[in-house]
């Protein structure tokens, strides 16, 4: 695990960073990188997973006159089933997030929900912003066909053009078709 300024493996193994710990006066700023495991995001239900034991973080701190301006840089890359096809699926997501910590701020704007006195949580905020950074689907390529809705068969494998079947007879005219034999 590597870290910068004043941090140990011990204050990054819950995945919290003690902002104070790094000694940093107004104007002052430092880059921490740390190797965190968020929690795996959660879309409708379905837990995608984290192809990477573990994220690459990177926090820029700066230290303002009344508290502290906190920016996340990683890359992700996301693992799960296509939501067309079902076939499995991986996506690789950039992470920016920036997040401004006034604790005497009467505007709850100025308060990160990811800092606690003074203590920055990279875990929780790691995964909402892979969270946020995710596509509305999830899919193994941005053509896939799907499967067909009939007969479940993988049209990424025959095409869509060279699939087909008859329609179905509508029931109305089930009595009809008797008298037709």
């Amino acid at each position: 695990m590597e870290m910068a300024g004043h941090l140990t493996s011990e204050n990054m193994e819950s995945g919290t960073i003690d902002l104070d710990l790094l000694g940093l006066r107004s104007g002052q700023g430092e880059v921490v990188s740390a190797r965190v495991e968020p929690a795996a995001p959660v879309v409708g239900g379905i837990e995608l997973g984290l192809e990477d034991d573990g994220v690459e973080a990177r926090v820029e701190v700066s230290r303002t006159s009344s508290g502290f301006a906190l920016r996340l840089l990683a890359e992700v890359t996301i693992a799960g089933s296509c939501m067309r096809c079902l076939e499995p699926a991986t996506l690789r997501i950039p992470i920016e997030s920036r997040e401004v910590d006034h604790p005497g701020a009467s505007d709850s704007e100025l308060k990160s929900p990811y800092v606690d006195d003074g203590l920055l949580d990279l875990g929780g905020w790691l995964h909402d912003a892979i969270t946020l950074g995710l596509p509305e689907q999830l899919l193994c390529r941005s053509d896939c066909a799907g499967i067909c809705p009939d007969c479940g068969i993988n049209l990424n494998d025959v095409g869509p053009e060279g699939h087909r079947h008859e329609p179905a007879p509508d029931p109305r005219f089930a009595k009809l078709r008797e008298l037709e034999e």
